[in-house]
């Protein structure tokens, strides 16, 4: 006879979340500040390696080519190898390729270990995102996921704490300041895959740290969940115009963040000749404003049961951010504006996911989701590479500005034709 089951799933899953969440949380810390570790860098590096914003913008963007391609394939790699083997190898890669880029010394070299950090970076936020459903049941995935996702505006305000320290260091043991920065970067990521190795369990049955009934209560709440049985059925999903909409949506969203994100230090310090260390400093205040908006959105989204609503709003904002920005007379009027405008890119980010989630059929959502995401990170390298052009004709970051702001609003249109979110998915 089987003995009655003490253990408790709400206290298993709580006791898996303080073990795995603040771990992953501090992965995607380092991923994201070597995703954008460069826009800090930019601001040494352009002016010692003689980088016309082109190219600058180029090298920044074409990150996500990389991202793209080896997306799909990469994140396969992870059921294959297990979770702890494949994210701790890929951080070991990634962080070493970013270090690497202190050898730069030309245009080739930027582009080229720009994209292979983009191919080695491809596998961990889809991989993470798989990775929670080997833990959480599917009512709980979603939370697990937003817990997770914090990582970005904290990488955003700690990008620019460490970088001006870090860039203050120009000319140390005779090297550059922004050479010191990725070095410093790639190095925590480095050190972090290892850690990987020795902390990550591939899932409840591994798990050491959980006693032998609640891994059984876990699994068995995952077997009955049923994850994973249907995601991959139905590929004629691929033919919906909902989807490819959702996905030209995320495209033009992604174009405006890091068309901003990856330029901000260099708009900042556009506004007055200030030093590096202080330009770094004062990007950490829209950093700021990005967790707000996250936050502040999504909670008003999930209150309202509204998602199109918010995602345009969210992105009208930040479409007005940018154009008071290039229009605010004063540098303090103009980072209030920056500010504006990273509270709005960044609160899109729970209301627009939501959508996708609500509306797909359930049997195709995974598939559908990791095709938004794939596609839509296309945007992240054209809106630098736009900013780069437009900037490296123009020489002011103005028309830029425009062009970002424009494709918010697109964007925001967009959303109100995916139909309403309440409309029952198709099963």
């Amino acid at each position: 006879q089987t003995e009655p089951q003490t253990v408790e799933l709400a206290a298993v899953l709580k006791k898996v979340g303080w073990r795995l969440l603040p771990f992953m949380l501090l992965l995607y810390v380092a991923a994201y500040l070597d995703r954008i570790n460069v826009s800090f860098a930019g601001l040494q590096m352009n002016r010692d390696l003689g980088f016309s914003d082109a190219v600058f913008g180029l090298g920044a963007g074409i990150f996500f080519l990389g991202y793209f391609i080896f997306g799909v394939p990469a994140n396969l790699m992870i059921e294959r190898l297990g979770a702890r083997r494949w994210i701790s190898l890929i951080m070991i890669v990634w962080g070493l390729v970013s270090a690497c880029l202190i050898t730069v010394t030309n245009d080739v070299g930027f582009y080229l270990l720009r994209f292979f950090l983009g191919v080695a970076e491809a596998g961990f936020f889809p991989g993470m995102i798989l990775f929670l459903t080997f833990w959480f049941p599917r009512k709980e995935h979603g939370m697990a996921v937003a817990r997770f996702m914090t990582a970005i505006p904290v990488a955003g305000v700690l990008g620019g704490l460490v970088a001006a320290p870090v860039l203050s260091l120009n000319g140390f043991a005779g090297m550059a300041g922004w050479k010191w920065l990725f070095l410093t970067t790639g190095s925590f990521s480095a050190l972090l895959g290892v850690a990987v190795a020795f902390y990550v369990a591939d899932g409840p049955a591994q798990a050491k740290w959980l006693s032998l009934e609640e891994r059984q209560v876990l699994i068995n709440c995952l077997a009955a969940d049923g994850r994973g049985a249907r995601a991959q059925k139905k590929l004629i999903l691929f033919a919906s115009g909902r989807l490819w909409l959702l996905a030209a949506i995320y495209f033009l969203l992604t174009l405006g963040m890091y068309g901003f994100q990856l330029w901000l230090p260099q708009i900042i310090k556009s506004f007055d000749q200030m030093s590096d260390s202080c330009t770094a400093l004062l990007s950490a205040i829209p950093a700021l404003f990005q967790a707000a908006g996250m936050l502040t959105v999504a909670r008003l989204s999930d209150s309202k049961g509204q998602r199109r609503w918010y995602v345009a709003g969210s992105a009208g904002l930040a479409a007005v951010g940018l154009i008071l920005t290039s229009l605010a007379p004063n540098p303090v009027l103009a980072l209030l504006a920056l500010s504006l405008t990273a509270f709005g890119l960044w609160g899109v980010v729970g209301p627009f996911w939501a959508i996708p989630t609500a509306t797909l059929p359930r049997h195709a959502a995974a598939a559908g989701i990791a095709l938004i995401n794939s596609v839509g990170n296309l945007g992240g390298f054209a809106g630098p590479y736009l900013v780069g052009l437009i900037k490296n004709s123009t020489h002011s970051f103005g028309a830029a500005l425009g062009v970002l702001a424009g494709s918010l609003i697109f964007a925001g249109l967009l959303v109100l034709l995916t139909g309403s979110e309440a409309e029952p998915a198709e099963s």
